[in-house]
């Protein structure tokens, strides 16, 4: 006796999850790196993770699920293409160094300039792929980068991934902080760890007197973090040589030792480690006091 279309459907939906089920379980951190609103720096900040985590010897998957503006690609000046898979159906993400691989919509997309026009459903579905049909590597690190806000694209995530662990990116500023509350509230309610808030363009160096100008304002992420129970992970100076070079789609940057973002990023990496490491349940959100 045929399915019917209805119980194919289920079989797929119950296919999917087990595939889904046992590629994370080959994937020992997850981090879903996320922010409450644009143009705070968060594509860069988990790109440079993955690419810092990678070369100390990590093996990192950074899987891009803003699929309306896929930020990851321009940003490594990613040129490789998707491999066939081992299995039938299935592709291996795009190898930018040896131990990091990258997944974006747009290594899907024949026209980068496409603009892509899609709802919730379709949305999730094609985050599930992303792990059910991808062959990664085994990870030590998963490094998630999702569209600023709480819509579909990290609510799919908190629900297909329950370990994973956000990384909140905000900007000293009262406007970015505003909307990190709320990306805290988020992941109070689907109940997310958060491993920390990063802070982005935490002072400038000038160029002449090395003084930190603060150009937005000062210790905007560590009071919002003390006032909420969260970690402050670090803060990241504002370089013009960083922003050009993740213009210009390489991160050649971060090979200088002696930059003040490179050590900066340093010792958050540093942070994330002995959190991971040691064990330690990150905190949960829960107001001080």
């Amino acid at each position: 006796m045929k399915k019917q279309p209805d119980e194919n459907h289920r079989e797929k939906q119950r296919q999917q999850a087990l595939e889904i089920k046992e590629r994370l379980h080959r994937i020992r951190n997850k981090i879903l790196v996320m922010s409450g609103k644009g143009g705070v720096g968060k594509s860069s900040v988990a790109a440079y993770l993955s690419v810092m985590l990678a070369r100390r010897g990590y093996r990192v998957g950074l899987m891009d699920v803003d699929l309306h503006g896929p930020s990851i690609p321009h940003i490594l000046g990613l040129k490789g293409e998707l491999r066939p898979g081992r299995q039938g159906g299935k592709m291996r993400p795009v190898s930018y160094l040896p131990t990091l691989e990258v997944m974006s919509i747009e290594a899907l997309m024949g026209d980068k300039d496409a603009a892509t026009i899609w709802r919730g459903p379709l949305k999730g579905g094609v985050i599930k792929q992303f792990i059910a049909d991808i062959e990664w590597m085994d990870l030590d690190y998963m490094i998630i980068d999702s569209p600023p806000g709480t819509g579909d694209e990290p609510l799919t995530v908190a629900q297909t991934i329950p370990d994973a662990k956000a990384l909140i990116v905000t900007t000293p500023q009262e406007i970015s902080l505003a909307d990190v509350r709320k990306s805290i509230n988020f992941c109070r309610q689907v109940k997310m760890e958060i491993l920390g808030m990063v802070e982005n363009m935490s002072g400038l160096a000038c160029p002449h007197c090395g003084k930190i100008i603060d150009v937005f304002k000062t210790n905007g992420g560590r009071v919002t973090a003390e006032r909420e129970n969260l970690n402050l992970l670090g803060s990241l100076p504002l370089e013009p040589e960083v922003v050009q070079s993740s213009d210009m789609g390489h991160t050649a940057v971060l090979e200088n030792d002696q930059r003040p973002y490179t050590q900066a990023f340093d010792r958050i990496v540093d942070e994330i480690e002995h959190v991971l490491a040691a064990g330690e349940k990150p905190a949960q959100g829960t107001m001080a006091g």
